[in-house]
């Protein structure tokens, strides 16, 4: 787990010709043969010799990108974690593909999700120890980055599929303002809802990957752009000074590990010693009550989304995919626009907060990442942020009693994603700082 190659660092070596991307894509290659057999987080993989060709000229210039496999590749099958789509290749890239090419990135491979990005696990287990999930739906990219295979790697988030994977396996996540990533060419499971982020392993590795990928137009529905963000290879992002951060309570904290309760609190005085006001702050209840109109709201788009699939191959959908669209088709259409409307209320009230704090202080998920593969774990604490859409990102701080990786998440006001990542790039500097 030590000594690996994070994404501004290979860029900044290939960039000065003191790395070559041969020899970059040759070690993660490697890496994965050596890891693969028990990690399993890809279904496919190029070539040595496919990875090499594919070598392009731009910021990205040889960096190899692991990819969720419900988002198209055109050299690659996009099988969306269900047999419906076995072995099927997408006539075109999607959009943030084609982008990641055109500044001469490589796709290492596909990764492995959930079925649809949806509950039913696949085989990839956690980098840390192979009897723990890695959590889901972007299992496969979140164990790729924390296996030091590769140092990017797409996922989507929903409800909790970017943060909670990289809290458990002990990378950083980030989920960017819904909208500010694109998002055409990755199957939805609900498009009000639906995320693209990345794995990394650092926040400035995080954040350049959003300044290079990021929307620069409206041409996707819901789409927004985001002022630029300063950083480089050469100038990494400048940490926040004294931000003030405001430390949830949640209607969930029965669920906390003591291990992961006593690293929030430990996070948090960790981050008051460097200089950041920290106090603790409780929503209005109806803030985690809107995650049953979440519920509701991805039910009812999934039974549109996946109707087809029930109609005519209903015997390859797992027990979950058929649970959620049938939920969904028993809500009605007030039901639905009242939920809509509730989103875009809270969207909004929540910046009457950000007014007033930075940032919050959360956890992404209960506890260490859980034993066995059956399940990929609870979404419920990084499940409201996708809801409102505003940007959020995990960041690795201890280990737990088992020595399994624990996280905090940070989050920022909608639109407001530069701010968050100086915040979040202070407490990476604090929490190193702590330890040192």
């Amino acid at each position: 787990m030590n000594n690996i190659l994070g994404l501004i660092e290979a860029c900044e070596l290939i960039q000065s010709n003191q790395l070559k991307p041969q020899d970059l894509l040759a070690n993660c290659s490697m890496q994965a043969d050596l890891k693969e057999p028990i990690l399993k987080a890809f279904l496919e993989r190029a070539s040595i010799e496919t990875l090499d060709s594919e070598i392009g000229s731009g910021a990205l210039k040889g960096i190899p990108v692991a990819v969720k496999d419900i988002i198209a590749t055109k050299d690659f099958p996009t099988t969306n974690g269900s047999p419906i789509y076995k072995g099927i290749t997408p006539k075109e890239d999607a959009p943030i593909i084609s982008k990641i090419r055109q500044l001469g990135g490589v796709i290492f491979g596909k990764t492995v999700t959930t079925e649809f990005a949806w509950r039913n696990p696949g085989p990839t287990t956690n980098p840390w120890n192979a009897e723990h999930t890695p959590g889901g739906s972007s299992s496969g990219s979140a164990a790729a980055v924390a296996a030091g295979i590769v140092p990017l790697a797409l996922g989507s988030q929903t409800q909790g599929s970017i943060l909670r994977p990289a809290a458990y396996c002990g990378v950083v996540g980030l989920k960017a303002s819904f909208g500010a990533v694109p998002r055409d060419g990755a199957h939805p499971l609900s498009g009000s809802l639906d995320h693209i982020g990345f794995f990394t392993h650092s926040v400035d590795d995080a954040a350049y990957a959003l300044q290079l990928l990021k929307n620069t137009d409206l041409s996707e529905e819901d789409s927004i752009v985001l002022p630029e963000i300063s950083i480089s290879p050469t100038s990494k992002m400048k940490p926040f000074v004294k931000p003030r951060i405001a430390m949830l309570t949640t209607a969930f904290d029965h669920m906390v590990s003591d291990d992961q309760a006593k690293a929030l609190q430990s996070a948090a005085d960790t981050l008051r010693a460097a200089g950041a006001t920290v106090e603790t702050l409780t929503l209005p209840g109806e803030y985690w009550d809107a995650i049953k109109e979440m519920n509701l709201i991805m039910d009812c788009e999934a039974a549109v989304i996946h109707q087809d699939h029930i109609k005519n191959s209903n015997e390859l959908l797992s027990i979950h995919i058929q649970d959620l669209a049938q939920r969904g088709s028993k809500h009605s259409a007030i039901e639905y626009i009242n939920a809509r409307e509730l989103q875009k209320r809270l969207r909004k009230s929540i910046g009457d907060y950000f007014s007033q704090y930075d940032a919050f202080l959360s956890i992404p998920a209960s506890g260490e990442a859980p034993k066995g593969l059956s399940s990929t774990g609870d979404p419920v604490f990084c499940a409201l942020w996708s809801l409102l859409g505003t940007p959020s990102i995990t960041l690795p701080f201890t280990k737990s009693s088992n020595g399994m990786p624990l996280g905090i998440q940070l989050i920022g006001n909608y639109k407001e994603d530069a701010k968050l990542l100086s915040i979040a790039k202070f407490a990476e500097d604090s929490f190193a700082a702590s330890k040192a």
